[in-house]
């Protein structure tokens, strides 16, 4: 079978498409074959930078696709699946024709919109229903999400509303104001400067900008992000883990249309490099999908 390794670190030009053994399950795993996969940042850090299992190792983290095979009683053959792997930690890449998993990270796919598409859901989603619960937002409170056109903070903002709290957005350019109020934002900025200061009892921060001035007196600040947190009280990480209930819970979003996906691009699996080259290049509105 093909699956996407990287066996060196470095530019687009390391990811290789290689023939590699079907993988032989074990006790509670299942054999997905894979429909689609998506490109997050943690990837194309994973190939450029020293981090990750490993080399060679398949990279990805998003699956979607159909069981062909399983030792998990819970899970039948043809379900429509999709899971989050948490490849940087277990080597278990979902770049690939056939990926096996345990059963326990694997839940029923979205049954409202096409299997391909449901692959952008599983990392951004838990991420952000994660960093969420982590800032303990509650109904009626204002929030700012920064970076609230990417794909972690624009499903951010719709499950903030969900809440019943009030988003607010910070993006990274004029032309993505608009999606941001698309999703439900209601106040948008694209410069930090123009936050009203001691405004947010909470900020979430998905994009490495520091927008500790705008954090009201014992504000929760949470960032998923790679760069250092802001210099105020109550500011943390959130690190998103594993957690089938978390994505059957966004799948189950999804169907009922409180919860939309966005699509920017489509790569077949043979054109990785075309893609991260793509995805480098910035100024995505939704996730670039990679089909199998």
């Amino acid at each position: 079978m093909h699956a996407i390794q990287i066996d060196r670190h470095g530019g687009p030009d390391v990811l290789t498409v290689h023939d590699i053994a079907e993988p032989a399950l074990v006790a509670g795993e299942v054999l997905i074959r894979t429909t689609a996969s998506s490109l997050n940042p943690v990837d194309w850090k994973t190939r450029a930078w020293e981090v990750g299992p490993p080399l060679p190792a398949t990279l990805g983290w998003d699956l979607s696709g159909r069981i062909v095979a399983g030792t998990d009683p819970a899970h039948q053959v043809g379900a429509a699946v999709i899971a989050m792997s948490a490849q940087i930690a277990t080597g278990r890449g979902t770049w690939s024709e056939h990926v096996a998993l345990p059963g326990h990270l694997v839940t029923t796919a979205p049954t409202t919109i096409p299997l391909a598409d449901a692959a952008a859901l599983p990392l951004a989603g838990v991420t952000a229903l994660q960093a969420l619960r982590t800032a303990e937002l509650a109904a009626g409170e204002r929030i700012l999400v920064i970076g609230a056109a990417g794909a972690v903070g624009g499903l951010a903002v719709q499950l903030a509303r969900r809440t019943g709290a009030h988003a607010d957005a910070l993006v990274s350019r004029p032309g993505h104001e608009h999606a941001a109020r698309e999703l439900g934002a209601q106040q948008v900025w694209h410069r930090p400067d123009d936050l009203p200061r001691d405004r947010y009892p909470v900020i979430l921060d998905t994009a490495g900008v520091d927008a500790g001035a705008a954090l009201a007196p014992r504000g929760r600040y949470v960032s998923i992000a790679d760069h250092p947190l802001p210099d105020v009280p109550g500011a943390q990480k959130s690190y998103v883990q594993e957690d089938a209930a978390d994505l059957a819970h966004l799948a189950h979003l999804v169907d009922t249309q409180e919860l939309r996906l966005r699509i920017a691009d489509r790569y077949q699996y043979t054109d990785i490099r075309a893609a991260h080259e793509r995805y480098e290049a910035g100024g995505l509105l939704g996730k670039i999908l990679i089909t199998f």
